[in-house]
């Protein structure tokens, strides 16, 4: 059994590396607020990034990556592309409120990371999506 998505093109694969980046964040916010602050540092010192906000943030990271490393091998199946595809429209509005509207997370790599992901996957998946989803 191959643990390379058995599908043709490179956005399986992409599902696939951007879901295992998402259980590596999702550990580190569980143990540390340490890269989370890295993303939310324009955050206020008399309202610092908690633990509770980290491990809340963790959630939601394990809960995308499940559905994007499910996309990655079932990238034809239209629900499973569709739930994929809109936990970037989902990622991509709150790290760019967070940029633009909030005001809590500043112009940085940490910050901008999530938002290029974000947006990159959403117009690839829109783009391919006649390729992947067989009508």
């Amino acid at each position: 059994m191959s643990f390379v998505p058995p599908f043709d093109g490179n956005l399986p694969k992409w599902q696939l590396a951007v879901a295992v980046t998402a259980i590596f964040n999702t550990v580190q916010n569980f143990l540390t607020t340490k890269l989370t602050k890295k993303i939310y540092s324009a955050v206020p010192t008399n309202e610092p990034v908690t633990s509770l906000q980290a491990r809340t943030f963790a959630v939601w990271t394990l809960t995308s990556a499940v559905v994007r490393y499910y996309a990655a091998y079932h990238i034809e199946d239209k629900t499973v592309y569709d739930m994929a595809l809109f936990t970037y429209l989902i990622a991509f509005a709150h790290f760019g409120s967070e940029l633009l509207i909030y005001r809590t997370a500043k112009p940085s790599v940490a910050a901008l990371s999530p938002v290029i992901v974000a947006s990159t996957s959403l117009v690839w998946m829109i783009a391919q999506y006649d390729f992947y989803v067989k009508k």
